[in-house]
């Protein structure tokens, strides 16, 4: 998979490209070459193509994985400080905390705003249905992360032990259903 070094790498050989390209439709024009108007279309495709590589070596194509990670899905990103993932109801602390640092590492954007706060947060929850019809919303944990470290080492992850104990007795006590 292409890593943002090869991105920033094939962007300055394109801008270098464009810059070639700019410089012979200058001459075209000059000279009034017939094949001028053809060479404002290469300058301006290679524009588009350096802008594009530009934009792909600034951030990450490929996911974090994290080993011992379950699957988690998105319940609430508006792009600010304060995200809310949901997991199994069969999540393990251990489990719930590698997928904590996963989710942080996939939803970290320097783009997020940060409405007065320099640190993210990401809620992780689960739902467990009863027989009754109701669903009940468990909160499970959080990480609280940096907004501008891409590798927070400083990353505060709060499990909600409790709710994780009781969790796994209601899970695998099939009375309590």
């Amino acid at each position: 998979m292409p890593t943002p070094e090869f991105f920033q790498q094939a962007c300055q050989w394109c801008a270098i490209l464009m810059l070639a390209s700019g410089v012979f439709t200058g001459l075209a024009y000059v000279f009034k070459w017939g094949i001028r108007f053809r060479f404002v279309g290469v300058t301006s495709l290679l524009g588009v193509l350096t802008g594009s590589l530009l934009a792909l070596s600034f951030f990450p194509l490929s996911k974090a994985v994290i080993p011992g990670a379950d699957k988690y899905n998105l319940v609430y990103d508006v792009a600010g400080p304060e995200v809310v993932i949901s997991v199994s109801p069969m999540i393990t602390p251990t489990a719930l905390e590698a997928t904590l640092l996963q989710a942080s590492e996939n939803l970290f954007s320097p783009g997020r705003i940060g409405r007065g706060t320099n640190d993210m947060t990401i809620k992780a929850r689960t739902i467990l249905h009863q027989k009754s019809g109701m669903s009940q919303l468990i909160p499970l944990g959080q990480i609280q992360r940096s907004l501008t470290v891409r590798d927070d080492p400083n990353a505060k992850i709060t499990l909600n032990q409790d709710n994780l104990a009781a969790l796994a007795t209601t899970i695998f006590d099939p009375s309590s259903s």
